[in-house]
């Protein structure tokens, strides 16, 4: 049996003396970072085979989704692993909402179960983000070490330290301690608050550092200089804000309709929908020239090696590959996430509306990180911020955060219910028969979102 922990918001502002907090704050940052080192080294492992073998014809490695997820989804339909489902996002937005869920939802068990999933999932290519994961590894660090934390979490509270935490994963995976702070607040704990900010600030500096000293680069995908004026950058982030958004709508939408659907079969014949659903990924792999694969980060750093040089049907069969391939991998309930699915979408549509008005195409690609970004989570301020470290040039700050503004509201126009935000309210109703440990049911809170 594991205590009781109180979700109940401390006391109003700041606490007086942060000296004492200090030391495990730091120290659990550096957990989360230390955790997402082996991670971030399969990514960059993935990341380095595609790039060197897209558009290379067929060869073996394109079927690694018909071999690897048939396993994969007996592995988590038939054993223990199952423990380990979905991206890890609901699980921590639901610890954050109730604490009285945190002993099962974010178990060590979890945890472990989550992570082999992940990486299985990464060595046969399928094109999952690793946000839900690594996100959910720093709120499990948090409820692992929750006795040396006493201090902290009487005086922060559970929700604000598992939204820091969730955060601090973010950086350990991206090396983006700021991004990940505005992710905390904006997606997480869905408000923002000094205690939040300094507590995220603490954990997610460390876990970066560890980022930064394993090899994740500080511009993912090198620098874009820009070549356009302010004027000129609004004009072409207008088009691809609102493709971003209508992308966004349909992807979140596809995602929601086809996860809910395919549950039932998943369940009940694994290795049947594995080979088919891996069937499906090995197809769009082969249309694609292989860039229906992996998390969609060679996917862009890819465009911005060649300035966008992309041939049009490479460029839309591609984006055919990102559009669908990540649908049916969210589908099987696997741990991962969508931000790099997100950016590679965008980045392709960027490019391809940059291309149609006979513009610059490498501005049309990171115009693209922040539209598709915005257009499948409905987080402007993120997409953003998020897009402007990816392309190290703070110059393009005010084209993409026209486009990130636009997706983002064309977006929520049309689909009200973030991706996220529905997949969480769909974990909840699954949980509504079996309440937290011990409760009756119904006895929960329902979410926010």
């Amino acid at each position: 049996m594991s205590e009781p922990v109180s979700d109940a918001a401390p006391t109003v502002g700041l606490p007086r003396h942060w000296g004492p907090l200090l030391p495990p704050l730091l120290l659990l940052g550096l957990a989360v970072g230390l955790i997402c080192l082996p991670l971030n080294a399969l990514d960059a492992h993935v990341q380095a085979l595609l790039l060197d073998r897209f558009d290379g014809g067929l060869h073996p490695w394109l079927f690694a989704p018909l071999l690897g997820l048939p396993v994969l989804l007996l592995l988590q339909q038939r054993t223990g692993l199952g423990c380990g489902a979905g991206s890890g996002i609901p699980h921590t937005a639901l610890a954050i909402e109730d604490g009285a869920r945190a002993p099962a939802l974010l178990a060590s068990r979890a945890l472990l179960a989550r992570l082999l999933l992940f990486v299985g999932a990464s060595l046969s290519l399928l094109p999952l983000g690793r946000e839900g994961p690594v996100v959910f590894v720093g709120a499990a660090t948090v409820w692992a070490l929750r006795r040396p934390l006493a201090g902290p979490l009487r005086q922060l509270g559970l929700p604000t330290l598992l939204a820091a935490a969730g955060g601090a994963g973010l950086a350990a995976a991206f090396n983006t301690p700021l991004v990940a702070v505005v992710f905390a607040a904006e997606e997480l704990l869905q408000r923002f608050s000094a205690r939040l900010v300094w507590t995220a600030l603490v954990l997610a500096l460390p876990a970066a550092l560890v980022a930064d000293l394993g090899g994740q680069p500080l511009f993912a995908f090198g620098v874009m200089p820009q070549s356009m004026g302010e004027a000129q950058q609004l004009l072409l982030a207008l088009p691809i804000g609102v493709a971003g958004g209508l992308a966004g709508v349909l992807f979140s939408w596809l995602v929601l309709q086809v996860s809910a659907r395919l549950a039932p079969w998943i369940g009940r014949a694994p290795l049947a929908m594995g080979l088919l659903l891996g069937g499906g990924l090995t197809l769009l792999a082969l249309l694609s020239g292989g860039r229906a694969l992996g998390s969609g980060a060679a996917v862009v750093a890819d465009l911005v090696s060649r300035s966008g040089d992309l041939s049009d049907r490479g460029a839309v069969t591609a984006l055919l590959g990102r559009a669908l391939a990540p649908v049916l991998a969210m589908g099987t309930g696997l741990p991962g996430g969508l931000i790099d699915p997100a950016l590679s979408l965008g980045g392709l549509l960027g490019l391809l509306v940059s291309r149609a008005a006979s513009l610059d195409p490498l501005l049309g690609v990171g115009l693209g990180l922040a539209a598709g970004l915005a257009g499948c989570l409905q987080l402007p301020l993120f997409a953003s911020l998020f897009a402007v470290r990816l392309c190290g040039d703070q110059q393009l700050l005010p084209g993409l955060a026209t486009a990130a503004l636009v997706a983002a509201l064309m977006s929520r126009r049309l689909q009200p219910v973030p991706l996220y935000h529905g997949l969480t309210e769909r974990f909840a109703r699954g949980l509504e028969g079996l309440g937290p440990e011990g409760q009756e049911p119904g006895a929960q809170r329902a979410p926010r979102r």
